[in-house]
């Protein structure tokens, strides 16, 4: 079973950047791990650091002034290769939930598997956050998984999510997990059927 999600509310960083493919959220050199661990070291690699190893200045990872378990991404986050390492990148550096106006269908998929919420919301709404977290890096955003809403200041707007993968996210299963949970149910289902 993975952590429970049901509300956070905690700083965020912006990622202002469009089209942020999975090769530049965990590039391609570092999969070679099979298990979940040790990835977020390299979550953005290439973004944080130098040919010569040391951190870039201007990445905000870098940046002290941000942190957080949220991240705001621009639009079309997660696209190119179905790598479900990229999830897991995220999730070992410490993110619970990404927050863009679009994600690639795929690595939504693979967030939600891994236990991180992916929350879409409208171009407005995100160019808006993005304006608050620059103004103040210390400003807190409350993802209401329960409600369904993301609130900063006093503006907030809903999100669309499966029921099951809500259902998961809530109860912390995976897919074994959540037929796990239903075993008392086939198990009247199957008695009802039985010739």
């Amino acid at each position: 079973m993975k952590e429970k999600f049901s509300q956070i509310v905690s700083r965020a960083v912006p990622l202002p950047i469009e089209n942020i493919d999975t090769d530049q959220i965990i590039p391609a050199r570092f999969l070679k791990a099979t298990t979940r661990e040790g990835f977020g070291e390299n979550l953005f690699r290439d973004w944080r650091y130098g040919a010569d190893g040391n951190p870039t200045k201007d990445f905000v990872l870098n940046n002290d002034a941000y942190d957080g378990k949220i991240l705001v991404a621009g639009k079309n986050f997660g696209c190119g290769s179905s790598r479900e390492h990229a999830a897991w990148a995220i999730s070992d550096y410490g993110f619970r939930a990404v927050v863009s106006s679009f994600f690639a269908d795929i690595f939504k998929s693979n967030a939600l598997n891994t236990g991180i919420l992916p929350v879409v919301v409208s171009d407005a709404f995100l160019k808006m956050l993005f304006e608050k977290i620059s103004q103040n890096p210390k400003i807190e955003i409350e993802v209401n998984l329960a409600e369904q809403k993301i609130k900063i200041d006093e503006e907030e707007e809903t999100f669309e999510i499966s029921p099951y993968k809500k259902t998961c996210l809530m109860n912390g299963y995976d897919d074994i997990d959540y037929l796990i949970s239903l075993k008392e149910e086939i198990k009247r289902f199957d008695l009802a059927h039985t010739l």
